[in-house]
């Protein structure tokens, strides 16, 4: 989400102007990775920058910083910086962010469900496998 979107919305909660609780929820999940990046940090616990960048090669190192740096503005990952030397980084779900969790493993499910139908269609219609 840009940078001038989250402080619309911002703004308009502060006034007391805002009542679209699926545009704030959409908000906080939009962006190309972050629903898989929540997805892992949840389900697998907490991970390192470059463990992150391995599950996702195609991800560059800005979007992940950048996606990353939304989610700890909106609560939903924690940074911590263990004080050794090597730095170590690590990123996990808040308390909060564990809530947004089930709506996330919902989207999996449905994306599972309907990708499997799409199979089932082409094999009907006698088309290649996805």
């Amino acid at each position: 989400m840009s940078d001038t979107l989250r402080e619309e919305i911002r703004e308009k909660i502060v006034n007391g102007d805002y009542n679209c609780e699926k545009e704030l929820t959409l908000s906080v999940l939009s962006g190309k990775w972050k629903v898989v990046i929540l997805w892992h940090l949840g389900v697998e616990g907490a991970h390192r920058f470059s463990d992150l960048q391995r599950l996702f090669p195609k991800l560059s190192h800005k979007v992940l910083t950048n996606q990353l740096r939304e989610l700890m503005e909106d609560g939903i990952v924690h940074r911590e910086v263990y004080p050794e030397v090597p730095p170590k980084v690590e990123y996990s779900m808040t308390e909060l962010g564990m809530t947004i969790l089930p709506i996330v493993e919902m989207m999996y499910d449905w994306g599972k469900k309907r990708v499997q139908s799409i199979r089932e269609e082409m094999q009907r219609s006698g088309e290649e496998d996805v």
